[in-house]
C-alpha cells in the first residue's frame, strides 16, 4: 500500500439517511436501474441502553490489499500503483462473480451484461482535482475522500473544533 492511497470514510454520526450519495453517483456514472455502487445501509445498534438504527454509506473502500483483485481469475480487476483506486477491466471479466464472494463488504455490482462493475471514486472528476460525486452531493459532509492522512487531517480538525465547542458552552465545566 502507497502512502498516496486513497480511501474513503464516511461518519456515521453525520449520516441522516438522505441518500443523495446514491442519486448522486448513478447520476455522475450513468448508472441505470440496477447496479448500485452507493448503497446506503441502515444498522440497527444499542448505544447507552438506547435502541437506534444508523445508515452507513457502503461504497468501494479501494482496500490496501483488496481480496476482489486476489480472487479475479481473469485478472480484471487492478490497483492503480500511483493512488490505490481500485478499477475493473470489463473487457477482461468473465463475470464468474468470484469479486463478489471475495469482498468483505459485498460490493462488487453486475449489469446487464453481467460483468463487475463498482465504485471508481470518481477517478475522472479526482484526478482533476474535483471531489467525488458522493461527496459533493453529501450535505453533512460526512463523506470523505483522500489519503488516510488528509481524511485524518480534516477528522482532527473536526473534533478540535467540536471540543472548543463543548467547552465554551461550558459541558465539560460540569465535573
Amino acid at each position: 500500500m502507497t502512502s498516496r492511497q486513497k480511501t474513503i470514510y464516511v461518519d456515521t454520526r453525520r449520516c441522516m439517511n438522505c441518500r443523495a450519495c446514491e442519486t448522486a453517483c448513478k447520476l455522475e456514472n450513468g448508472l441505470p436501474a440496477g447496479p448500485r455502487w452507493m448503497m446506503v445501509a441502515e444498522v440497527e445498534v444499542t448505544q447507552d441502553g438506547i435502541d437506534k438504527t444508523v445508515f452507513l454509506p457502503m461504497p468501494c473502500l479501494h482496500c490496501g490489499e483488496p481480496a476482489c483483485e486476489k480472487a479475479c481469475p481473469a485478472g480484471a480487476i487492478y490497483k492503480r500503483p500511483e493512488d490505490g483506486i481500485v478499477l475493473v477491466n470489463k473487457d477482461k471479466c468473465i463475470g464468474c462473480r468470484q469479486c463478489l464472494w471475495a469482498c468483505p463488504f459485498g460490493v462488487p455490482q453486475f449489469g446487464l451484461d453481467n460483468k463487475m462493475e463498482k465504485c471508481t471514486l470518481c477517478v475522472h472528476l479526482t484526478s482533476k482535482g474535483l471531489p467525488t460525486a458522493c461527496q459533493a452531493a453529501c450535505p453533512a459532509e460526512a463523506i470523505l475522500v483522500g489519503t488516510v492522512d488528509e481524511i485524518s487531517k480534516t477528522l482532527r480538525e473536526r473534533y478540535a473544533n467540536s471540543s472548543r465547542k463543548m467547552l465554551f458552552e461550558g459541558k465539560y465545566m460540569q465535573a
